[in-house]
């Protein structure tokens, strides 16, 4: 417990031993005193567990907030204690402590349990780093990680964590990335590769030179989507939000009228008012909507704390409830789907040998960043590679380049006939790159990309959770995609795309009427525009990328795509969480408000609205604190 929990909690057990104490006396030595002596031994007992309450309403009344639920204790608590004044009124100076006494029990335990769900988004917190140990001028030296440039080296020992994103240039180490992808299993680093912050050193020193600012960083990008996300609302927490604000008048206004008309209405209002007045009371002790106003945020918030130990970012509830309605999910190929990562298979040339074709290519595609670009280069290896001079790439063709005067095109087919060049069927599986210089076909080289381990399994496992289409889009050529496709037991599929025209399908398959939302799953660097438009855009193997953590609405940090059937699984629960308390609330106070207003509860009306208030808001937090644990179930496949 905090500090402020220790200090409510001796104030709840101190009215409730001084509570106790005014009924012995009440019932023993002051058992004929007058109501005010009687009075004044139970008014210590609930000052101090209610005069934060008075305060907050009184506070609250000065600045034309009314009605919340501060009010509504106050009103009914104050009023039970001075109905006992009533003509024919039975004093109730017990009740009205036990009632805010049971009041301020689950204030606490509501602070207990959203204290809870806190520390499940500390442990996402904690990858946030205290220093950074720089290397400057040969010695070492501890410096916030704000304070580090780009350029700089730092030093990160073992058990030590990362506190920038960089490349490692000496040394070697595992790497344990659990807190930003959910997987226990480390990743080795060495000299060359790529590290974020965030991530712990395991085993030996490494050196790194910084990439990013620490502003920049992975570490920082995250905490800060985590820190917003309580600012997106879904609709259920905008329809409770409403609700409350029309809720809490209606019921202030049937609690005067019940304690009024009936007693107008019989012909005898003193000697009816008091029995009309404490079922009002209880009406209002009832109708505190405490219960629906905790819990409902309350479930979405430890939703998104558990996503986030499994490596999962959600960027609000909104986004939650959106992806627990998933009804159609989208899917990118390259990097999505596949592993991204092509090799050449095949070379076929037309009046060159096939190495000039290779390095022809790779010289031209050396400027740019396109994976099968990467892939050409690679297979050219170290060799020396023309010079190439006005390089123009074309977004979802190729690359354009003049060689020693003449005009070179590699790219697809597209590209090929923007050129006035007819390139022939190829039959091979993979992605086809073509080649022409000055308007004259040289050849095609053909690189292959492996679909990724499990991605049959996470379709197969969405179709469990209930997502009637999945849909695949890519830049790729027919074939390609009807093998993978195929392989993944994909029916859908659309090919040879250019960017927009993904954005194009998105809309046409968002424009089919249906009840659920549309999830675009792309690696979210090429797809930004997709994953904005799409109900709820999902970023898969997103760790350090950028352009995912910016248009993506859920970020998968790591690259197994069965994560994300586990992502919509724990949103439905979350979802169903939610559903749970609204009709528990609902229901239970529906009922018992309803047998109070007809006096059907005798003796057990005061501790059967305690029971609806705090008994109901206790069992609704209970429910909203299980969306915290993240299921154990292992991905298929």
């Amino acid at each position: 417990m905090t500090r402020r929990q220790r200090r409510a909690f001796y104030r709840i057990l101190g009215a409730a031993l001084l509570l106790a104490a005014a009924v012995v006396l009440t019932h023993t030595l002051l058992a004929k005193a007058a109501l005010g002596w009687q009075l004044m031994v139970f008014l210590p007992a609930y000052l101090l567990v209610g005069l934060d309450v008075l305060r907050k309403a009184g506070r609250n009344l000065v600045h034309g907030q009314v009605f919340d639920e501060n009010f509504l204790m106050a009103l009914a608590t104050l009023g039970a204690l001075g109905m006992g004044f009533l003509p024919a009124a039975e004093p109730e100076f017990a009740e009205a402590v036990f009632v805010m006494i049971f009041y301020q029990t689950g204030e606490l335990f509501q602070s207990v349990a959203v204290g809870k769900s806190r520390r499940s988004i500390a442990a996402l917190m904690s990858i946030r780093p205290d220093t950074a140990r720089v290397v400057r001028n040969g010695a070492e030296l501890e410096v916030a990680p704000d304070a580090v440039a780009v350029g700089e080296v730092i030093a990160v020992r073992a058990g030590e964590r990362i506190p920038l994103d960089g490349i490692v240039l000496e040394g070697e180490s595992e790497i344990n990335t659990l807190a930003l992808t959910g997987e226990a299993a480390p990743r080795f680093a060495s000299v060359g590769d790529t590290v974020i912050s965030g991530c712990t050193n395991i085993s030996g020193m490494i050196r790194v030179r910084v990439t990013r600012a620490y502003a920049q960083s992975t570490v920082a990008r995250i905490l800060q989507l985590v820190e917003e996300s309580a600012a997106r609302k879904s609709r259920s927490e905008r329809f409770i939000t409403r609700f409350a604000r029309f809720y809490t008048p209606s019921v202030v206004i049937a609690a005067v009228m019940l304690a009024f008309l009936p007693p107008l209405l019989a012909g005898d209002f003193a000697g009816h008012f008091a029995r009309w007045l404490a079922r009002a009371l209880s009406f209002l002790v009832i109708s505190c909507p405490c219960a629906l106003v905790i819990s409902v945020p309350l479930a979405f918030f430890g939703g998104i704390g558990g996503a986030s130990r499994m490596g999962v970012l959600i960027k609000g509830s909104n986004y939650l409830e959106a992806l627990a309605r998933t009804e159609i999910a989208v899917f990118d190929k390259t990097g999505t789907l596949t592993k991204g990562s092509f090799t050449v298979t095949e070379i076929v040339s037309r009046g060159i040998s096939h190495e000039a074709l290779l390095l022809l290519a790779a010289a031209v595609e050396a400027q740019s960043n396109h994976p099968v670009a990467k892939a050409v280069v690679r297979a050219a290896g170290e060799a020396d590679l023309p010079q190439v001079t006005q390089v123009s790439e074309i977004a979802g063709k190729g690359v354009q380049a003049v060689l020693d005067g003449a005009a070179v095109a590699v790219g697809n087919a597209a590209l090929m006939r923007a050129v006035d060049v007819e390139p022939p069927a190829v039959s091979s599986v993979g992605s086809v790159v073509f080649v022409a210089r000055d308007g004259a076909y040289l050849g095609h080289i053909v690189i292959s990309d492996a679909v990724k381990l499990g991605a049959a399994a996470a379709i197969a496992a969405l179709r469990q959770c209930g997502v009637r289409r999945t849909v695949m889009l890519t830049g790729d050529r027919r074939a390609a995609a009807a093998e993978t496709a195929a392989a993944l037991g994909i029916s859908e599929w659309r090919a040879e795309l250019l960017p927009a025209d993904k954005v194009v399908e998105v809309e046409t398959l968002l424009a089919t009427p249906r009840k659920g939302t549309l999830a675009f799953v792309g690696d979210g660097i090429n797809d930004a525009p997709v994953l904005t438009r799409a109900d709820v855009g999902i970023a898969m193997g997103a760790l350090g990328a950028d352009a995912a953590i910016e248009a993506a609405d859920v970020v998968l940090m790591d690259d197994d795509p069965r994560k994300l059937a586990t992502a919509v699984r724990h949103a439905r629960r979350t979802l169903g969480i939610v559903r749970q308390n609204i009709v528990l609330a609902l229901g239970v106070k529906g009922a018992i408000l309803a047998c109070s207003a007809l006096g059907l509860l005798g003796a057990w009306q005061m501790p059967l609205a305690i029971f609806a208030d705090v008994g109901v808001a206790v069992l609704a937090i209970l429910n909203s604190m299980r969306a915290l644990r993240v299921q154990a179930k292992k991905p298929l496949g």
